[in-house]
Formats: C-alpha cells, sequence, structure tokens
C-alpha cells in the first residue's frame, strides 16, 4: 500500500525528548540539517565509526585514548585527530586527567542520529 496521501501520525518532538522528528515525519529545517550533516560526516569514516563504537560500547562508559591507539594499524597522532573531528561533531566528549584523555559518547546526539533515521511502518521493497 502507498503512503501517498497518507498524513502521518504526530511525532512528540518537545525538547524534553531532546529528539528530532524521523524523516518520514517531519522535513528537516535548514539549520538542523546542517548541525545534523556535521554528525553524519564525521560517522563516514570507518576508523572514526568504529572509534565510536569502541567509546560507546566501552564498559565503563568512558575509554582513555592511550586504550585506543593499539587497536588501530595508524600512529596515535591519526587517532588523536579523528578523536578531535568526532568531538567537534558533537559525538564524544573528553576530559584529561594527567597526561591521559579519557572519551565518552555523547548519548543525546547519538539518540537524535538514531531518532532521525527511525522508520515507523516503512514496507520494505520485494526482492
Amino acid at each position: 500500500m502507498s503512503k501517498i496521501g497518507v498524513t502521518p501520525e504526530p511525532v512528540d518532538v518537545s525538547p524534553s525528548q531532546g529528539c528530532c522528528a524521523p524523516l518520514e515525519a517531519v522535513p528537516l529545517d535548514p539549520g538542523h540539517a546542517v548541525d545534523m550533516a556535521k554528525m553524519f560526516k564525521a560517522l563516514g569514516d570507518p576508523v572514526r565509526l568504529r572509534l565510536l563504537s569502541l567509546i560507546s560500547a566501552h564498559p565503563d562508559g568512558e575509554v582513555c585514548v592511550c586504550d585506543l591507539t593499539t587497536l588501530f594499524d595508524v600512529a596515535a597522532p591519526t587517532i588523536s585527530y579523528h578523536l578531535k573531528l568526532l568531538r567537534e561533531a558533537g559525538l564524544v566528549d573528553h576530559e584529561r586527567r594527567g597526561t591521559w584523555v579519557y572519551y565518552r559518547p555523547m548519548r543525546e546526539r547519538m539518540y537524535q542520529l538514531s531518532a532521525l533515521l527511525a522508520a515507523s511502518d516503512m514496507a520494505l521493497p520485494a526482492r
């Protein structure tokens, strides 16, 4: 059944939810599109995507950069550069403790990305 001409159900986009409406429910305004595009662009690199995954999945809720650099076949300055881009996109936050920097995910921002791409009842195309 086609969704053309069907009015979408209301979506809660209240500030208390801290999210955005799914793309299928409400078109993005230009300012929000710019903000969301920065996050998606930051995730467009496999190293950054994996870094965010490692940081988000860490059982302590945060991870030292010293534990991240050994997991990649790139130099530590390259990891630092990728982490900087994730910070600038608002996907991770950091805290310096002595000589080490600890990173934690910005869950609210990741929730925004997830909510934006949420699909309610879209049917998958036939194969």
